[in-house]
């Protein structure tokens, strides 16, 4: 285990607003983290204060070794920062945007003309390189953001929304090159997204965060089983055998069903030391059963249970 990120009790207010109410999580070197919330959540000023960009008003943090709040500017040297919304110089040129921020991260001059050039073929805009960027679509613009925080080739990248805007393709490719930089280049990429899916497809753990403080913290799986019991089953029986398992399924407290097509029975409320039971009942009736399938809940259906709980 190799944190490269640690906070206890991390803790911001505005005014009488607490934006970060006592966080504790770590995450680890290479990992992919997910931060989930809705807008105001307190996702973006965990971000700024796990860069040194805010201080904290109480709880201790650790980035790469170091404190944000003392050590800021050296540690921004060796992260990246993607924001939702981001600023480039739209007076200049892809190329010149890039080539002034790598002067800024202090890349070494005899690598920065490669690396501008590289960075902009990866996120196809090589041909639009020399133009200015008020021409830019938003899916280019965030693209040219993207390739301006690998500038400097960060252990640890923070991504605020990193697709939002781009078309499919780019989309896939910005999802390809994620998983690339975490798995084969092993940086750490701490994601803040609102695309749930895309979570699900992409982090190895996420944190769900609510009005500043964390609501949950684990990978996909473990927040999934969290709502295994209230799980839902589908079973597949002879076609004409639905409505004898239906009457089997009733028998069950707790549980429902719903028929699909050719024999495909919905059953919910299945919890999973039921499973083996209602299938022995179903046989035992005569009803033959081809397959049963756990539909394991889905990141967004734990995000939704997650808030509805709290609200309640």
């Amino acid at each position: 285990m190799n944190p490269v990120i640690e906070t206890t009790n991390l803790t911001r207010r505005f005014g009488e607003v607490t934006a970060v109410d006592r966080l504790s999580l770590t995450v680890q070197a290479g990992e992919i983290f997910g931060f989930l919330g809705h807008n105001g959540a307190g996702k973006t000023t965990t971000v700024r204060l796990l860069n040194g960009v805010l201080t904290p008003g109480g709880g201790t943090t650790r980035v790469l070794g170091m404190t944000p709040a003392v050590e800021g500017a050296r540690l921004r040297r060796r992260t990246g920062v993607l924001t939702e919304t981001p600023s480039l110089d739209e007076r200049l040129t892809g190329t010149e945007n890039l080539t002034i921020f790598a002067e800024l991260y202090d890349v070494p001059a005899a690598k920065v003309s490669a690396r501008v050039a590289h960075l902009l073929d990866l996120f196809g805009l090589r041909d639009r390189a020399g133009e200015k960027v008020s021409g830019y679509s938003k899916g280019m613009k965030q693209r040219l953001a993207l390739a301006r925080a690998l500038l400097h080739e960060p252990e640890i990248l923070f991504l605020d929304e990193p697709t939002g805007g781009l078309d499919p393709v780019a989309t896939r490719q910005v999802h390809e090159l994620i998983t690339r930089l975490s798995r084969d280049e092993g940086r750490t990429v701490f994601l803040c997204t609102h695309n749930l899916n895309e979570a699900q497809a992409l982090c190895d753990r996420v944190g769900v965060m609510e009005n500043g403080r964390l609501l949950a913290l684990g990978t996909p799986h473990e927040l999934a089983r969290q709502l295994q019991k209230a799980g839902r089953l589908e079973i597949e029986v002879d076609a004409d055998r639905v409505e004898v398992a239906q009457d089997v399924i009733a028998q069950l407290n707790g549980l429902q069903s719903d028929t699909g097509p050719n024999g495909l029975l919905g059953v919910t409320g299945a919890q999973r030391e039921l499973v083996p039971d209602l299938l022995a009942d179903l046989i035992s009736a005569g009803v033959r059963v081809y397959r049963a399938t756990p539909q394991e809940p889905s990141l967004s259906d734990v995000y939704f249970a997650l808030h509805k709980e709290k609200s309640s």
